[in-house]
């Protein structure tokens, strides 16, 4: 069977380090780069393979999703005051409660 070359470039020290990973492994630098491709490509595979019907699913869900309707805008007036409480307590647990900065929709 024929081989076929393939050129890769890295800095010096990588170079270095991988000829020396790979005398220590007994092996030259191409077998050694070979042996580490394929395990990488194996672990991929058998990763893709556990991870195949959850990958479909999020790719049904986001489907089903897209062709849902876009709800109607929800405003202040649409909320109740538990909700614009619920609301405003969300916000300072992400910007924090006592920041000097206006929170959304707030006036200066």
């Amino acid at each position: 069977m024929a081989k076929t070359r393939i050129s890769i470039s890295l800095d010096p020290e990588q170079a270095e380090r991988i000829r020396e990973h790979a005398e220590r492994a007994g092996m030259d630098v191409s077998a050694y780069l070979v042996n580490a491709a394929t395990r990488q490509m194996a672990e991929t595979d058998a990763l893709e393979a556990q991870f195949s019907r959850i990958d479909a699913a999020i790719a049904a869900a986001e489907a089903e999703a897209a062709a849902l309707p876009q709800p109607a805008e929800v405003t202040e007036d649409d909320l109740t005051e538990e909700e614009k409480r619920q609301v405003r307590e969300a916000v300072d647990l992400v910007y924090g409660a006592d920041r000097p900065a206006k929170r959304p929709g707030e006036a200066a």
